[in-house]
């Protein structure tokens, strides 16, 4: 009984000792620990992550059990491996700081008039091209810049009007098979080629405009809409998910909750609170 009161009194004052930085240190080691957790689930590496895990419990043992040659081969398969890992997901890792870099600097945006109008002629055109049933990839560049993606189309840098977009994506014009890219608020490229998805758990209803949105929305901050050829359902892709079947003010309202951003001042009062309720 002592020993447990013993036990007790000793963790409380540790936990007593614990101040700000070793909470804030706390935080970050449990945000790095969801970050990686959510990479293995974005890149479907589940298997490797066992394989790893299985690595170093086997180390682990050869170390407990002074299995010493042993040990000295798994510590050099490990330190290789760090390095074979940083190579097969050396695109992953720097889409991924690319898009924390985007969130450190803040660039030229589009004005919230601009903005307004090129969402509303979207939902326009897209309400249009439903009813027609005509296939289109429309994105809406954020943070994260995509001068790759317009480079493998046409350069166009126009205002953003619905009866161009429903223009770009008639069937027979020579650029409605590629991707839209609007950037603040203007046309600035279409007939882009977009990376597919490599996700297998889709269904298998979606057609290539659908993988390549989700594609894209995985690699970028994107916000990426797609109108269906074969059943003029519209769907937005952001962050590697899919959202279907939405109707004209599903989408309106979802453009403008994304990409018109609040005044900076309510930013701050936001940040100032979650301050204050932390610390």
């Amino acid at each position: 009984m002592d020993a447990l009161s013993n036990a007790i009194s000793e963790n409380i004052n540790y936990l007593l000792t614990i101040g700000v930085a070793d909470f804030i240190d706390i935080i970050i080691v449990a945000y790095l620990i969801y970050k990686a957790i959510w990479f293995l689930r974005k890149t479907n590496s589940y298997s490797l992550a066992q394989g790893l895990l299985i690595l170093l419990v086997v180390l682990w043992l050869s170390e407990v059990f002074k299995l010493t040659m042993i040990n000295n081969l798994l510590r050099k398969a490990v330190e290789l491996g760090l390095i074979a890992l940083l190579i097969l997901f050396q695109p992953e890792l720097r889409r991924m700081l690319e898009r924390m870099g985007s969130s450190f600097h803040s660039g030229k945006t589009a004005s919230t008039t601009v903005m307004d109008t090129a969402i509303n002629q979207t939902v326009l055109a897209c309400r249009d091209m439903s009813a027609s049933r005509t296939g289109a990839l429309i994105i809406f560049e954020r943070s994260v810049k995509l001068s790759n993606i317009m480079s493998t189309g046409t350069i166009i840098n126009s205002d953003t009007t619905a009866e161009l977009i429903k223009n770009i994506f008639y069937n027979k014009a020579p650029l409605h098979d590629g991707a839209m890219i609007i950037r603040e608020g203007r046309i600035a490229a279409a007939g882009c080629v977009l990376p597919l998805t490599q996700s297998t758990n889709l269904s298998k209803e979606l057609g290539m405009r659908h993988r390549a949105g989700i594609g894209l929305s995985e690699q970028s901050d994107a916000v990426v809409i797609i109108v269906s050829e074969e059943s003029g359902s519209i769907s937005v892709a952001m962050d590697g998910m899919l959202k279907r079947h939405l109707t004209d003010p599903a989408l309106d309202r979802l453009l403008h909750s994304e990409l018109i951003q609040e005044d900076n001042e309510q930013d701050r009062r936001n940040i100032k609170n979650l301050l204050k309720k932390l610390f």
